[in-house]
């Protein structure tokens, strides 16, 4: 089957979500959570910097192209992605998808925590993901009402949507 130069053009989308539980006491962490460093808080644990926001971005544009997912591209057996930036994966995420053909969108995600704070920090996490992405990024918070591990404080975890088009 051909397909006609008119042929509409198909938006794929696609989810991710990433969990990331806290350090333990004995090794702790920094906090870095929509692409930002969070002073004073407890750090998550994970191969890279464990910023959930960021990872789920990533898998949702993987998901969306149907290119793998965040494992495939940044494992635990890929040594060169130990303690990198969340915010160096969705570039890198970014840059994968569109080498395969695809434009974004955009990018939705939402976390949940109990802490940090997020509204006040909003608009300059959206602008670093984005930057990142070189496409929207939104950031929403909420908790869990103290319902289930998140809700407990032991970690943070979070959802992601991703649109994608094919470029050209």
């Amino acid at each position: 089957m051909s397909m006609s130069t008119n042929a509409p053009l198909i938006p794929r989308t696609g989810i991710g979500i990433d969990v990331h539980a806290y350090a333990a006491d004995d090794k702790p962490q920094p906090l870095w959570l929509g692409g930002l460093f969070w002073e004073g808080e407890r750090g998550l644990s994970g191969h890279s910097d464990g910023d959930p926001v960021a990872h789920a971005a990533a898998d949702a544009l993987f998901s969306a192209c149907g290119i793998g997912d965040l494992g495939t591209h940044f494992g635990t057996d890929r040594p060169e992605y130990a303690g990198a930036s969340g915010v160096t994966l969705l570039a890198e995420a970014a840059r994968i998808v569109r080498a395969h053909g695809f434009e974004i969108g955009n990018i939705a995600v939402q976390f949940v925590a109990n802490r940090p704070k997020f509204g006040p920090r909003r608009e300059e996490s959206q602008r670093v993901l984005s930057a990142a992405a070189a496409a929207p990024v939104s950031v929403t918070a909420t908790t869990s009402d103290g319902l289930g591990f998140t809700g407990r404080g032991e970690g943070i975890s979070a959802v992601a949507t991703a649109l994608v088009y094919p470029a050209g």
